[in-house]
């Protein structure tokens, strides 16, 4: 699993419910309280019918949630691993999806959700497997709560052995998130040290895409670290430019995270080395990996990577 493809190959660090009657609107009604930084939304208690926008072949879909799930889980985790990672992987997907559509779905397709891992989460049917069927069907309903709401639940591959607060890891403000923070990974081996050469003109056209205009790298260096390590901001010619965002414009797959070992000028050229996979918020997957294999179950995993949170059935 270190090569390039066989990550990519593993893992692929947002209008209404489709739900008769009034219920649509009790459902996903959200109500911000003055004094709460987080939206309130009443959650369902059935499953859902979902439009799903197809990327591939442009077609949009209606399925249930449960069945849309297992395409999640089979793209987003190897279907052969152990069990208790998938039941984990299938819990976080379905939180993530309840959380979006309670957020609008993907208004740019007019679905609530689609299989563009760009705008939602991959999503791959011919990967679904015996083993991710139980997975889903085991954890029928269930999602993972915070004071009584649904989570962000983020997840990457791998979080190179410290996983990071939402801020430094996406760079996200919109609400505030204390059941993910910065904490020593049971993830050690594989870590994934990586090693990558840019181009100059990669660098300065991703600092441009982010709102810093570059029309040359001159200089670049890690400007300030968050709590896990990982690099906020870098400074290229002297200009602060907001490193989870650069990662995104860069290349996520090429710029596998902001966990920077070192970042310097190689000629005309930038080199970076650094550890980990993805934006390292949330469930590291080959943590889940490592936990499951050690005998721990799904809610274990995600109490593991979540902190101050509940598993709750909400509909049968």
């Amino acid at each position: 699993m270190s090569t390039r493809n066989s990550w990519r190959k593993t893992f692929r660090n947002e209008k209404w419910l489709i739900i008769p009657g009034i219920a649509l609107a009790i459902i996903l009604a959200m109500v911000v309280r003055g004094s709460r930084s987080r939206q309130e939304v009443a959650l369902p208690d059935s499953e859902p019918t979902i439009s799903v926008y197809m990327h591939e072949t442009g077609e949009v879909r209606n399925m249930p949630l449960e069945t849309y799930l297992e395409g999640v889980v089979a793209a987003e985790m190897d279907p052969s691993w152990p069990i208790e990672a998938l039941r984990a992987q299938a819990i976080v997907a379905r939180t993530f999806t309840i959380k979006k559509l309670s957020e609008g779905g993907v208004p740019q397709r007019g679905t609530h959700a689609s299989t563009d891992p760009n705008e939602f989460q991959a999503y791959n049917a011919d990967r679904i497997n015996d083993r991710v069927k139980q997975a889903v069907r085991d954890t029928r309903g269930q999602v993972i709560l915070y004071g009584g709401q649904p989570i962000n639940a983020w997840f990457h591959a791998s979080s190179g052995g410290v996983t990071a607060s939402a801020v430094e890891g996406l760079g996200y403000q919109k609400e505030k998130t204390p059941y993910v923070a910065p904490k020593t990974d049971v993830q050690k081996e594989p870590t994934q040290t990586w090693y990558k050469v840019f181009s100059n003109e990669e660098v300065a056209r991703a600092a441009t895409k982010v709102g810093v205009p570059i029309d040359r790298v001159e200089s670049i260096k890690i400007g300030r670290k968050g709590p896990s390590g990982r690099a906020e901001v870098l400074v290229i010619n002297g200009k602060e430019v907001p490193a989870p965002a650069f990662r995104v414009a860069l290349g996520a797959a090429a710029m596998r995270s902001t966990l920077l070992d070192a970042v310097y000028m190689s000629g005309d050229s930038i080199v970076m080395k650094g550890r980990g996979y993805g934006h390292g918020v949330g469930m590291s997957q080959w943590g889940a990996f490592i936990l499951a294999q050690r005998g721990q179950n799904a809610e274990d995993i995600i109490k593991y990577y979540f902190s101050n949170v509940e598993v709750k059935k909400i509909w049968e």
